[in-house]
C-alpha cells in the first residue's frame, strides 16, 4: 500500500469514529432543541386558546380535536390547584395519512369566571425514525465527500508535497552500487526532506567505499593466496619426481600436495562466494537451460563413466531465464556433480527439465538435514568435496530469485530448481 493511500485509510477510520460520535450529540441537541421550539408553541397557543375563549364561551364546550387542535374539558378546583403544565409525547390517528402519527401534546388548567377548565393542546412533531434516517443518509454523503476531499488533496496537493520522497525513492531504485558511484538528489525546500537526502547520500558514500575495500580485499587475498600456492605445488612436485626419496616420504610429500590442491580449490571458491554476494556477476542474458544441462552432462562424461553412472537428461518443455550464464552454469553443475559424487556407483542419475523446474535425482540410503544442507562447509563423504558446492548454488539462486528445494523419498534424493 503506498503511503498517500496508507494515510488515507487512517483518515477514514478516525472520520467514522468522529462522524459518529458527532451525529449522537447533534442528534440529542436537535431533538432537544425540535421539543423546546414545539413546547414554546404548544404554550403560546394555550395562552392564545384561553384568551380566546374568554371571549366566546361556546369554546370552553369543546372536547373533541375534531375542529382545532385543542380541546377544553370541566375539572375540578382540587384538581386544578395542583394540576402543573405537563409536556408529552403521544399517538393521534391523522385522516390524510390513514394512520397514527406523533404528536406534542400540552395538557394544563386555567379559571374562568369561577369554574375551572382542563386545556389540551396538540402540535405535530418530526418523526424520530424519519429524522434518524435522514440524519443517516445526511453522514453518509457528508461522509463520502469529506474521503474524496482528502484523496484529491493526496493527489494534487499532498503529491506535489512529497516529489522529492518519490524521486529519491526512483533514484534508490535504479542505484547500482557495482556501477554508480552516488544519485542525484532534486532540490527541495522541506527541511525533512533535505536531511533525508544528506543521510542517504553519505550513507551510499559510505557503502560504496566499504564494497570497494571489499571487493579489492578479497581480489588481492585471493591473488595473494593463489601465487605461494601455486609455487608451493610446483615446488614439492618437481621434489616427488625425485626418486631418491623413500616410499615414507613420498606417501607424506602426496599428501601434502592433495592439502594443497584442496586449498586452492577452496580459496576459488570462497571468493567465488564472495563475489555472488557482492554481486559482481552484473552480465546477464536468455540462458537455454536445455543446452546448457546437455554441455554440462557432456563435461562429467568421464565423471559419470568412472563410477558406471548412468545421466538421463529428459526435457519436457524448453527452459530459459534471463540470469548470468556463467552463473547458471556453476548453479547446475554443482548440483548435478553433487549427484554424481554422491549417487552409488552402477546407478542412475535423472535429470528433468519442465517449463519452469529443473530437477535432479540420485539413489541415497538416508535423507540430508534441510537446515545444514546450504550452509557453508557441510562436506559430504568424499574427501574431495569442499562444502561449498550447494552455498554456492544456494547464494546464486537467492541473487536471482529462484528458489531451491530438497527432499526424500522412496530412497531418492530430490534437487529442485524453481523458476
Amino acid at each position: 500500500m503506498k503511503l498517500l493511500n496508507y494515510t488515507t485509510s487512517y483518515f477514514a477510520l478516525i472520520l467514522i469514529f468522529l462522524l459518529s460520535i458527532w451525529a449522537v450529540i447533534f442528534y440529542i441537541e436537535i431533538l432537544d432543541e425540535i421539543y423546546d421550539s414545539m413546547d414554546d408553541g404548544l404554550d403560546n397557543q394555550k395562552m392564545l386558546v384561553i384568551r380566546k375563549a374568554a371571549k366566546d364561551p361556546a369554546l370552553l364546550k369543546k372536547n373533541t380535536f375534531d375542529e382545532g387542535n385543542f380541546i377544553i374539558t370541566p375539572t375540578s378546583s382540587k384538581t386544578a390547584e395542583k394540576f402543573t403544565d405537563a409536556y408529552r409525547d403521544t399517538l393521534m390517528f391523522m385522516e390524510n395519512e390513514e394512520d397514527f402519527e406523533p404528536v406534542r401534546l400540552l395538557e394544563s388548567a386555567f379559571r374562568h369566571e369561577g369554574e375551572y377548565y382542563k386545556i389540551k393542546v396538540i402540535t405535530s412533531m418530526v418523526e424520530e425514525d424519519d429524522l434518524i434516517k435522514e440524519l443517516f443518509f445526511s453522514l453518509i454523503w457528508l461522509y463520502v465527500g469529506l474521503i474524496l476531499t482528502i484523496l484529491l488533496l493526496n493527489n494534487f496537493l499532498h503529491k506535489k508535497v512529497w516529489q522529492p520522497f518519490y524521486k529519491l525513492l526512483r533514484s534508490l531504485e535504479k542505484f547500482n552500487i557495482e556501477k554508480d558511484t552516488e544519485i542525484k538528489f532534486g532540490s527541495t525546500k522541506v527541511e525533512e526532506f533535505q536531511l533525508l537526502n544528506e543521510r542517504i547520500d553519505k550513507l551510499l558514500k559510505k557503502s560504496v567505499e566499504s564494497y570497494t575495500s571489499q571487493k579489492e580485499f578479497i581480489e588481492n587475498a585471493s591473488h595473494e593466496l593463489q601465487t605461494p600456492l601455486a609455487i608451493s605445488i610446483n615446488k614439492l612436485e618437481l621434489l616427488a619426481e625425485n626418486s631418491s626419496l623413500e616410499p615414507q616420504q613420498m606417501e607424506e610429500l602426496g599428501l601434502i600436495l592433495n592439502n594443497l590442491e584442496r586449498l586452492t580449490r577452496l580459496n576459488r571458491a570462497l571468493l567465488l562466494l564472495s563475489r555472488i554476494e557482492n554481486r559482481q556477476f552484473a552480465d546477464e542474458e536468455t540462458v537455454n537451460f536445455n543446452q546448457l544441462l546437455k554441455q554440462i552432462n557432456l563435461e562429467f562424461e568421464d565423471l559419470a563413466s568412472h563410477n558406471s553412472i548412468e545421466v538421463d537428461v529428459i526435457e519436457t518443455a524448453e527452459l530459459q531465464y534471463n540470469m548470468s550464464k556463467d552463473l547458471a552454469r556453476i548453479l547446475v553443475a554443482n548440483l548435478l556433480k553433487n549427484a554424481l559424487l554422491h549417487t552409488p556407483a552402477a546407478s542412475r542419475v535423472k535429470v528433468e527439465i519442465f517449463k519452469n523446474q529443473i530437477l535432479i535425482q540420485n539413489l541415497g540410503e538416508k535423507p540430508l538435514n534441510p537446515k545444514t544442507l546450504f550452509s557453508r562447509f557441510q562436506p559430504g563423504k568424499r574427501s574431495h568435496s569442499n562444502g561449498l558446492g550447494l552455498a554456492i548454488s544456494k547464494a546464486i539462486a537467492d541473487r536471482y530469485n529462484l528458489e531451491i528445494n530438497y527432499d526424500f523419498r522412496d530412497n531418492l534424493h530430490s534437487f529442485t530448481i524453481n523458476f
